[in-house]
């Protein structure tokens, strides 16, 4: 073959192939622009107490979020991951039933303390209250401990506290539904800024009371950085609720730092 028809058929095949990735792109949304994201966080799971079984369903339904609303998700369960050049990637951490000590003491614990003191986000999603008893700083991030909670997974009434938070915006005032309702070791209201609160004339919670005041979600800034907390979230189908699901979003937004954060006490 001719030298000018092999760059002439060589050429024809180059535009056919552009043609084809610019239809793929059209197709998937409008190419590079639909792929930008907002932001990116790390969801930590690692346990050395109690494995959650809803922790694999929790993680599919952020990483659903993220692809619907425009954020990376990162997983993981290694704590090697916490350094201060890996952390500072990230708008916020979520730390998802995070039961024990998935942070052993030194360089680790150090970067999540400076990535926090450097204007950080961090999520605590159920069990990430019964983690890290030994380590102050991290209860006081958190916003308190877990003591135990009531027997069972049974229906409660949450109340919604705050209407303005993206975390309980969509929320109905009451908002009655099933989990399993933590109690604490010390009451945070003097700390944090209560989103939601259970009624506990709604359920038994026997030795798992804390009275008329029993926070259950809740944000706070916290040594340069921001923290929110919610106690459910231990049913696999908390995340297939619609509305814990908003609850969640809401959550991770305010703690990336892309929904209105106040906070105050």
């Amino acid at each position: 073959m001719p030298r000018a028809r092999v760059v002439l058929a060589l050429l024809v095949l180059a535009a056919v192939v552009a043609a084809q990735s610019g239809c793929a792109a059209q197709e998937s949304g409008g190419g590079a622009r639909a792929a930008v994201v907002r932001f990116r966080v790390l969801v930590f799971a690692k346990t050395t107490g109690y494995r959650h079984r809803s922790i694999p369903v929790a993680e599919a339904t952020i990483r659903g979020l993220g692809r619907e609303h425009r954020f990376a998700v990162d997983q993981t369960e290694d704590e090697r991951r916490f350094t201060q050049r890996n952390l500072a990637r990230y708008a916020a951490l979520v730390f998802l039933s995070s039961t024990g000590e998935p942070l052993a003491p030194g360089a680790h614990r150090r970067a999540l303390r400076h990535y926090i003191r450097h204007r950080g986000g961090f999520l605590g999603i159920h069990a990430a209250s019964d983690s890290l008893y030994d380590w102050p700083w991290y209860v006081g991030l958190v916003g308190a401990s877990f003591r135990r909670h009531a027997p069972g997974t049974v229906p409660a009434d949450v109340v919604v506290e705050d209407r303005r938070a993206a975390a309980t915006r969509a929320l109905p005032h009451v908002w009655r539904r099933v989990d399993e309702w933590y109690a604490f070791r010390s009451n945070p209201r003097p700390r944090v800024h209560v989103l939601a609160s259970l009624d506990e004339r709604s359920y038994d919670p026997q030795d798992a009371a804390m009275g008329r005041d029993h926070p259950i979600a809740w944000c706070h800034r916290y040594d340069g950085g921001r923290s929110v907390y919610t106690a459910m979230g231990h049913t696999s189908d908390s995340y297939r609720d619609p509305r814990f699901i908003a609850h969640l979003l809401g959550a991770i937004e305010m703690a990336a730092g892309h929904a209105r954060f106040a906070c105050a006490p």
